[in-house]
């Protein structure tokens, strides 16, 4: 059995992390070396140019940057609708609650594909107001805060939290919104970075929203551009254009799985 768990996590490794690492070493060689000898460690030595070129020539700091913006208005609005959702379904809970956690659930079994027509017609004649958000990222931030998963997650995850620290707040008069802000969230940093990663990465390999969206070029992530560039710039340097838009995500999963996965959720919220 051992010797089992070994091959499959080696297995594991091989296939998640393998094909990073190839693009990684492909980034930085030559096309002519990627074609003729793709496992082989730069066989023409290591060109650093390829990442100056897509960055500047093939307009990948524009389209970076594009994609950053997109995520954090994503990440907000998520964040934001989760947090107060799931803290009133879960702390809060009016005598609708259950309609309502139910109605949520319901849209869970509905593919995304179904609601893009209506969607796409909302955005484009935004209801009371008359404005079109077509080409403002407003029209990717507004419906990306509507996830119904992620405010099942956060109400799930608030449903466990004792119920003696809010009690406590209310005889300290402490209304709705301070003991959102000051028992429920410090308590809910697991959570949170959960529902964060979620939101910046969905955010940052989205494409087909986007695409509806933003028909602007100069508007659009890298999501949408890297399909249109492959064809305009060399093969080395478009893999380094993927290895620019990889590696971020990475470096954010990183950076919230060590402040909010391994912290204690609870910590300083009962004292004695």
């Amino acid at each position: 059995m051992r010797g089992a768990h070994s091959l499959l996590l080696i297995g594991l490794v091989v296939g998640c992390v393998g094909p990073m690492l190839w693009l990684t070493k492909a980034a930085i060689s030559t096309t002519q070396d990627t074609l003729r000898a793709p496992m082989e460690l730069w066989p023409s030595g290591v060109d650093w140019d390829n990442l100056s070129t897509a960055w500047n020539q093939a307009e990948i700091s524009t389209y970076f940057a594009n994609t950053v913006w997109v995520a954090l208005g994503s990440w907000f609005f998520q964040l934001l609708v989760a947090t107060t959702g799931g803290y009133v379904l879960a702390v809060l809970r009016p005598a609708y609650a259950r309609v309502i956690t139910g109605a949520v659930l319901a849209t869970l079994f509905l593919p995304g594909v179904i609601v893009l027509v209506p969607l796409f017609l909302t955005v484009l004649d935004l209801p009371l107001l008359n404005v079109s958000l077509l080409n403002t990222y407003w029209a990717v931030w507004l419906p990306a805060g509507a996830n119904a998963f992620n405010v099942l997650l956060v109400k799930r995850f608030m449903d466990s939290l004792p119920g003696d620290v809010f009690e406590a707040a209310r005889m300290d008069g402490a209304g709705p919104l301070r003991m959102l802000w000051s028992v429920a969230l410090p308590m809910s940093k697991p959570v949170l970075g959960v529902v964060s990663i979620f939101a910046v990465l969905n955010a940052w390999k989205d494409f087909l929203w986007p695409l509806i969206v933003l028909p602007e070029p100069t508007m659009q992530p890298l999501s949408v551009r890297l399909p249109i560039i492959r064809d305009t710039v060399e093969l080395d340097v478009f893999l380094a254009a993927l290895l620019i838009s990889m590696a971020l995500p990475i470096a954010i999963f990183l950076v919230f799985q060590r402040l909010f996965l391994r912290n204690a959720g609870l910590g300083g919220a009962v004292k004695g």
